[in-house]
């Protein structure tokens, strides 16, 4: 009898001791249904901001746009608020006369239209670094025109930031000069970090070259996470081109959209976001902006900073549409690949010479095309060419080139002295011209000038040597104005 009782007593004290391990268990450890039970809810996740940015303009670059455009449709049926979504687009694609679909922009060949409803809070030129800067620090009164939407987020806040557009080494365009330098977009990123004003911030780049944005400069600690559609010495692509299976509609000769944001986009589309996490999505989009580890078109999708963030849910970020509540997570789906992507530096080329090719002959469009075309590969050339002689001339016919596409060990910036690098351009464009979108991939060469130590003064011998004197081109310096 006195055994009985202990083996119970014992049964009993394990029993107990087991429920309250159990009343303890990590929630990382339990069944996949259960988790779902824990998934964060409206009140749990403080007030969600998005700052969504389409750096360009013209209708040949009608891909930024639209992505911006889609990425307000997911946040809008995710449940954020327009108060708290602010849009930056240059807003001259949806009634532009190119535009077989007037008022109506698609991301995607059998989309709907994805501009109904975008708010136009900073359009033209008041798309400025300056104004997103300032909406970003929350700070109105260093704002010149748009809306005066900020982000006035406070402690407990989620921030996305979503940016497409063309870019180069330590370099994002906007449609308006200066250009936007990696430098004082981490320095306002730390600005932002120091004032207390967020929990987590994360940050979705489509650029090529975008990893060089981060590389190097971001630091950890500042709670915030970053993916960018290339690493920092490859191009990004557009995708739903002409001439693809996975084309767009006949009538456009223009790309619909980036591969790296419509893979993340359409699989936000389709997810329970409740569920997602940031780095699921991760694994997703660099599969197929890879085109599955090919590579034969497509770029690294890279990560950024605090990789903590990463395992959080995507709803705390950008919402999620009720419509998808009650699916699971799928590791792999059925999104279209396309077998041709574009790459973002020619796609341009490609509508200027897809609106020559399929004009009526003798046409105002056909010959305005065929203008245009000859005007951005003369501008392209010069570009190509005046680079090339200012290497030859600083370090040498033989080393110049080689001087000028050197890649820095990864983990290190582009550049060492940013100050140096903005001069540096400024005395190029002063001699040789805007460097303008496609010139911006030349931004490495000048970096290389810099770390190299040659002065300001042996530059503009060497620009002047090069160029003599701006063309006169739409891209020229003294029309345009300075890209630093």
């Amino acid at each position: 009898m006195y055994r009985l009782s202990a083996a119970l007593a014992v049964l009993v004290l394990f029993l107990s001791l087991l429920a309250a391990v159990d009343s303890r268990w990590d929630s990382s450890l339990r069944l996949w249904s259960e988790r779902e039970e824990t998934a964060p809810s409206e009140e749990s996740v403080g007030t969600r901001w998005a700052i969504l940015i389409a750096g360009s303009s013209g209708f040949w670059n009608y891909r930024h746009q639209a992505d911006i455009c889609h990425a307000y449709q997911i946040m809008k049926e995710g449940g954020l608020k327009d108060e708290n979504i602010i849009v930056f687009m240059y807003d001259d694609i949806a009634y532009n006369e190119d535009n077989p679909r007037p008022g109506v922009i698609i991301n995607r060949p059998d989309g709907g239209d994805v501009y109904a409803g975008v708010p136009k809070d900073y359009t033209g030129d008041d798309i400025t670094v300056n104004n997103f800067f300032s909406v970003l620090l929350g700070n109105k009164n260093a704002l010149t025109g748009g809306s005066g939407k900020v982000v006035d987020s406070g402690p407990d806040d989620h921030i996305f930031i979503f940016y497409a557009d063309h870019g180069g080494p330590g370099v994002l365009g906007m449609p308006t000069y200066p250009y936007l330098y990696a430098d004082d977009l981490v320095d306002t990123l730390k600005k932002k970090h120091a004032s207390g004003t967020y929990k987590s911030l994360v940050f979705y780049l489509e650029a090529c070259e975008s990893g060089s944005i981060f590389e190097g400069l971001l630091p950890e600690g500042l709670n915030i996470y970053v993916t960018t559609a290339s690493n920092a010495e490859e191009s990004s692509w557009g995708t739903y081109c002409p001439g693809d299976v996975v084309g767009p509609p006949p009538e456009y000769y223009t790309c619909l959209g980036d591969l790296y944001s419509v893979s993340w986009m359409e699989d936000s589309d389709i997810q329970n976001l409740h569920v997602e996490t940031l780095k699921q999505q991760y694994h997703l989009v660099k599969d197929r902006t890879s085109v599955h580890n090919t590579y034969t078109y497509g770029s690294h999708v890279m990560q950024y900073g605090d990789m903590a963030i990463n395992a959080e849910n995507l709803f705390s970020y950008i919402g999620s549409n009720p419509a998808n509540d009650n699916l699971t997570y799928v590791v792999s789906n059925s999104l279209p690949s396309s077998s041709k992507m574009v790459n973002q530096r020619d796609a341009d080329l490609l509508f200027f010479w897809n609106k020559f090719r399929n004009s009526e002959e003798n046409s105002p469009h056909k010959f305005t095309a065929q203008e245009r075309l000859v005007d951005m590969m003369s501008h392209r050339m010069h570009v190509d060419r005046s680079m090339e002689l200012v290497g030859r001339y600083l370090f040498g016919p033989t080393d110049g080139a080689e001087a000028l596409k050197a890649v820095r060990p990864a983990g290190q910036s582009v550049v060492d002295d940013w100050g140096c690098l903005k001069t540096m351009v400024r005395t190029f464009e002063k001699h040789c011209g805007s460097l303008s979108q496609y010139g911006m991939k030349h931004m490495r060469a000048i970096a290389n000038i810099c770390n190299a130590g040659v002065g300001e003064e042996a530059m503009a011998e060497a620009s002047a040597h090069a160029c003599g004197s701006p063309p006169s081109n739409p891209w020229s310096s003294l029309h345009r104005g300075f890209s630093a």
